[in-house]
């Protein structure tokens, strides 16, 4: 689905704020995006270094398909844009969000060996997308950082071929990335992953205790 901008610009500010006050978007953490057209490719793209919590018009910028500005100005898009736009090509997502909570952060390093996180039995994990019971289970892929954004991208549309059912992937020691066919849905992705990440980690640190079961 797409949006307009000045609708982007609002809908950013609000997710935005709420965000930031969670803990999910310290400092200048995270990008929001959201497709503004297909044919051309158009995203509407935070831009970089800016505070999620006070979200404003001149923060907002249009990127096209190579993940460049378009129009003028001195405001640079996300280094990550391309990673957004790895997203929409290959889930035909029509926005997609990217936080950096603590709770993400912590299992993306502990589960790093694995290549992903398996998440199960949780009644949470049906507000996922298609999910209808909470017998199931998703695996969150965790991919290896890198500065180098273009082969990054290249990481993540493999990955994302190679689990068509994910609804997310983790960037180890950095962050969550995921989507939705829309800006609502993809919020609504956000807070079920991020209620599920630290419900983990608690099991995860309550299971230090001798006897007690392993969630890993």
């Amino acid at each position: 689905m797409r949006i307009t901008i000045s609708a982007a610009v609002r809908s950013f500010g609000e997710i935005g704020r709420d965000f930031y006050s969670r803990g999910w978007v310290l400092g200048t953490s995270g990008n929001f995006s959201a497709v503004l057209s297909r044919k051309p490719l158009l995203l509407a793209i935070t831009s970089s270094g800016v505070s999620k919590g006070t979200i404003g018009r001149g923060d907002i910028l249009r990127v096209g398909a190579d993940g460049l500005a378009v129009g003028k100005g001195d405001r640079r898009p996300s280094a990550e844009a391309l990673l957004h736009l790895a997203v929409v090509r290959t889930r035909g997502a029509g926005a997609v969000l990217h936080t950096h909570s603590v709770w993400s952060t912590m299992l993306s390093e502990l589960h790093a060996g694995d290549r992903g996180l398996d998440l199960h039995g949780f009644e949470m994990l049906k507000g996922l997308e298609g999910v209808r019971t909470h017998d199931h289970t998703e695996r969150i892929p965790i991919l290896e950082n890198d500065q180098d954004m273009p082969r990054l991208a290249r990481v993540v549309e493999g990955t994302l071929r190679a689990s068509p059912d994910s609804h997310a992937f983790l960037l180890r020691r950095h962050g969550l990335y995921t989507w939705g066919d829309d800006l609502a849905q993809a919020r609504r992705h956000v807070e079920i992953l991020e209620f599920l990440f630290e419900t983990m980690a608690r099991l995860q640190a309550a299971d230090t205790r001798p006897g007690e079961r392993s969630w890993r």
